[in-house]
């Protein structure tokens, strides 16, 4: 056998498990990328459920709650808020937290059943007017 037989030889056993691994290579490439874009996909869509189902912090809230809400707008809301023994009536915007008036009496568990929210708030306005 002459040398470029030789060569030749060796180059084609060379370069045979080289085209053999060629398309497993790029298979290989195609499934990583493609489980790469699958869990970044994934990850976007459970932050945008929870965004949308609006989870509660799971920081530890004890003494910090909101008693009743009432939209009074599309993005705005007019809230009781019970810190420990004392509650708040609160607006909230989508750009401020405003608070309106501390209550001097907190309401009842009872009055917070009986009568629906919209009759309570009025009833602490009209008090706040007359003050």
């Amino acid at each position: 056998m002459n040398w470029k037989a030789c060569s030749l030889l060796l180059l084609s056993s060379l370069l045979s498990p080289m085209a053999l691994a060629a398309p497993t290579s790029q298979l290989d490439w195609a499934t990583t990328f493609g489980s790469l874009l699958f869990v970044l996909a994934l990850i976007l869509l459970l932050a945008w459920l929870l965004k949308r189902m609006r989870m509660p912090a799971l920081a530890n809230q004890k003494g910090l709650s909101v008693v009743r809400q009432v939209a009074v707008g599309t993005r705005e809301r007019i809230i009781i808020v019970q810190a420990g023994e004392e509650q708040f009536l609160v607006g909230v915007t989508p750009q401020a937290i405003q608070l309106i008036s501390k209550l001097e009496k907190p309401l009842s568990q009872e009055e917070l059943a009986s009568s629906p929210f919209a009759n309570q708030l009025t009833q602490l306005l009209k008090k706040n007017d007359k003050n």
